[in-house]
């Protein structure tokens, strides 16, 4: 049986349709998972290194929340004009943090970190309990000892609403390309 020959004008929309569809999915992948956002500074060395390009995952927090030991980019203080911040999620709504010590306590226990992260020298505010409220999370750069966090006034707590995304891979340079962990 021979294929139905189609039209000049159902060939063309056809082809239309085709790339709208390609040129939609691309757009999708690229809001949604392709964002990207330079490191500025060491505070997240050395899982993040200052200059580095990092991709954003926009989706995972459009259909769940943050957790912890997220790496996430968000705008400080809901500046949308500024550079991103980059710094991993250790407490969640409703949880209270302090660091005593050089530790980390969240609810009055110690909390062990799964990285080996040198002990911190200063508690900053979090040397009192800080009580994380709907929708706000206790964010630290990995290099505790050299970044300016949510133990410091001019970071404090991250609202939800000013977290652009996960941190998902380092694009460049190259010889630091890979998933974050």
């Amino acid at each position: 049986m021979a294929k139905k020959k189609r039209s000049i004008p159902q060939q063309i929309f056809l082809w239309v349709f085709q790339i709208v569809i390609v040129v939609l999915f691309a757009f999708v992948l690229v809001y949604f998972f392709g964002q990207t956002r330079a490191c500025i500074g060491q505070s997240m060395s050395t899982t993040i290194e200052g200059g580095d390009a990092v991709l954003l995952d926009g989706l995972s927090y459009k259909l769940g929340n943050p957790k912890r030991n997220d790496v996430i980019a968000f705008q400080l203080n809901g500046n949308r004009e500024g550079a991103s911040s980059i710094k991993r999620i250790l407490g969640v709504p409703g949880e209270t943090i302090q660091i005593k010590d050089g530790m980390i306590y969240i609810d009055g226990e110690i909390y062990l970190e799964k990285k080996d992260y040198p002990a911190m020298t200063d508690a900053g505010l979090a040397e009192e309990p800080i009580t994380l409220g709907t929708n706000q999370y206790f964010v630290l750069g990995d290099n505790r000892n050299n970044s300016e966090d949510s133990r410091y006034a001019d970071v404090g707590v991250v609202s939800g609403k000013n977290i652009e995304g996960k941190v998902w891979f380092v694009l460049s340079p190259s010889n630091h390309m890979g998933l974050v962990k």
